[in-house]
């Protein structure tokens, strides 16, 4: 007989269903039987399933496991490390509604992250639909960095963000690339310390850490790894069993025709496929098993079933070959290793044996010059360095103008030497493509006068700041006395930079080249050259309760000169973005002179109230103009 069920029957089920508790599901139960991958956010859309990659179950359970508070995920990329965010975000929305709280290291990233990443997951899993509103008014709770749903929100804030960081509790904390974190949010300190103080309120508070790591000395995600349970996911031998993590020291592949790797224990070698087979078998072993508190987890993109070992190998090769910088980046990427960067520990005698008689002023593989200029009370210094392909560098020239920079004469002599060439052994021509000059210090309206009328020859005033995680070259300014266009250098960065490339031994790609002046040619580049091109090391300093990077003098009475126009020379290069390729078949057609790129500078407008610039007592040399270059100057200075 078949039951007949009353409207007030159907209304009391309905009723009694919102009071059922949730499904006791973990993260990775709850993503099998709910989530879908968007087609617009993975080339695998459709049903998850976390044995894809079995790696992640552990790690997403951990952060609904009552009995852990923070959870520290330092991994290489192509891991899946954004998706297992995404799950965690849609399981506590759907089973534990909390205030949740996204915290990027930019407002660029929240943003795209939001876009590209949170909607399309809300709008493809049918478990979260109707939990949150669609954005189509004010006042539906759903914007781009906030959503509200039943019980909670997602907030998507930025580092750089302190308001953002100071209101709302929050038990759900999830912090994305926090490498990448800047040292305060504003003036209010650490950002990851702001954002921790708001779960205080909450007794099962969720804390995530989730990084590529950087530095070793200031890496954040590494600080935390290190006093986690330090899990490494370890997959059994495909011969003896013995469970063990993908590692670089016991992968081959020099002569072989595909990378294999050696069973620690019974000394077996199986490629690839053989290996990862056992990743369904595949766990987490803990070296601090008895710290229960702040899981972390550790492992490498060899494990990754997105990452090929061959592919990893061949970016291995590549980063080798063009410098300790690059391979920083595959250290960080491949192995999800913090790197350690010995920048400073290089001595003047080392970097003598880079000396070699050049075959005219010009060596044939210099395709852009570029000129930094320091700043002093009784002279002006400068550089001219030479760029080829792969950042490979040539030192020019060195030259010191004496006299005070208060004085026209000084800077008409400086601008007699911008304004010359410098020959191939050919005959062929080649002028500066972009000059660099200090405007710290007593003479900055001197610089400023300077450089204003002469910014179509690509000389630009700069102000170098020393802060960590600056951009090599920021966003030009106007915002000074004479509306002067002025760049900012980050000269922390470029230090670091620089300092990679003087530790290059092999020819090629980063090399540092100087010249031998066994004719008596008088480039400048003597030992006490050197001497101040090494003369600061790099430190690490406790600043707001962080470790910072800093750049401090080695010795006392060495002057620091010749470092400071090498690294304006630097930013001269990173502004200016050359097509190194372009250059070079321009090269090999044996041009006459090798034209500057075009600028697209607005006009200036000169002040009547302003001292008019030194005059020029010899014409700027003519260039044809050229496409070659990327940077802000072939973008032009839209402010």
């Amino acid at each position: 007989m078949t039951e007949i069920k009353s409207p007030e029957h159907q209304l009391f089920r309905e009723i009694n269903s919102i009071w059922l508790p949730p499904p006791d599901l973990t993260v990775s139960q709850w993503a099998d039987q709910f989530r879908r991958i968007p087609p617009e956010a993975s080339a695998e859309p459709g049903v998850w399933r976390t044995s894809r990659a079995e790696y992640q179950r552990e790690i997403m359970d951990a952060i609904s496991n009552p009995l852990v508070e923070r959870v520290i995920v330092m991994t290489a990329a192509q891991v899946g490390k954004t998706e297992i965010l995404l799950n965690v975000i849609g399981y506590f929305i759907d089973q534990e509604p909390s205030p949740i709280l996204v915290l990027q290291p930019t407002l660029d990233m929240g943003q795209s992250f939001s876009k590209d990443r949170l909607d399309p997951m809300i709008r493809d899993t049918s478990a979260l639909h109707g939990k949150i509103k669609e954005a189509r008014s004010r006042d539906s709770g759903n914007t781009i960095m906030h959503k509200k749903f039943l019980g909670g929100h997602v907030t998507i804030s930025a580092t750089n963000s302190p308001v953002s960081l100071a209101s709302r509790p929050i038990r759900v904390l999830l912090c994305d690339e926090v490498d990448r974190y800047p040292p305060s949010a504003g003036e209010e300190g650490d950002p990851l310390t702001l954002a921790v103080k708001r779960t205080q309120n909450f007794w099962n508070r969720r804390i995530v850490w989730v990084s590529t790591p950087t530095l070793l000395q200031t890496s954040r995600i590494w600080k935390g790894f290190d006093v986690s349970s330090q899990e490494e996911w370890c997959v059994p031998c495909p011969t003896c069993g013995e469970y063990q993590p993908f590692s670089w020291e016991q992968i081959a592949f020099k002569d072989l025709p595909e990378p294999v790797m050696k069973c620690v224990k019974c000394g077996a070698v199986h490629n690839e496929v053989e290996w990862k087979a056992g990743q369904e078998r595949g766990k987490w072993i803990a070296k601090n098993p008895d710290q229960t508190k702040i899981r972390g987890f550790h492992m490498n993109a060899f494990a990754s079933p997105w990452a090929t070992w061959a592919g990893l190998v061949k970016d291995y090769e590549e980063a080798f070959r063009n410098g300790e910088e690059s391979l920083k980046g595959w250290w960080n990427t491949a192995l999800g290793l913090p790197y350690e960067n010995t920048a400073g520990a290089i001595e003047a005698e080392a970097l003598e044996s880079h000396r070699e008689e050049y075959p005219a002023e010009l060596p044939d593989g210099v395709l852009v010059l570029t000129c930094g200029v320091d700043t002093q009370d009784d002279r002006l210094e400068c550089e001219v360095v030479g760029w080829g392909v792969g950042h490979e560098s040539w030192g020019i020239e060195y030259r010191v103008f004496y006299g005070d920079p208060g004085l026209k004469e000084v800077w008409q002599a400086l601008d007699d030497f911008l304004s010359k060439t410098w020959s191939y052994s050919n005959g062929d021509k080649l002028g500066l493509g972009c000059v660099c000059i200090d405007s710290a210090g007593h003479f900055t309206d001197e610089v400023y006068r300077f450089c204003k009328p002469r910014a179509r020859r690509n000389i630009f005033a700069i102000v170098g700041r020393g802060r960590e995680g600056m951009p090599s070259v920021s966003k030009p300014s106007r915002n000074n006395r004479r509306h002067v266009v002025l760049f900012t250098l980050g000269v922390t960065t470029i230090k670091g930079t620089l300092f990679s490339r003087l530790k290059v031994e092999n020819r090629g790609a980063g090399y540092c080249h100087f010249p031998l002046d066994v004719k008596r040619n008088h480039r400048g580049y003597d030992a006490v050259y050197f001497k101040g091109l090494v003369s600061e090391r790099m430190v690490v300093k406790r600043v707001k309760g962080r470790d910072t990077i800093t750049w401090e003098p080695r010795s006392p009475g060495i002057r620091n000169e010749p470092l400071d126009t090498r690294v304006y020379a630097t930013g001269a290069l990173e502004l200016l973005n050359p097509n190194f390729e372009a250059h070079r078949k321009r090269r090999n057609r044996k041009a006459d002179t090798v034209p500057m790129p075009k600028l697209k500078l607005p006009e200036i407008q000169t002040h009547s109230d302003e001292p008019k610039a030194p005059e020029v007592s010899k014409p700027a040399v003519k260039r044809k103009v050229s496409s070659g270059s990327g940077g802000f100057i072939r973008r032009g200075l839209r402010m």
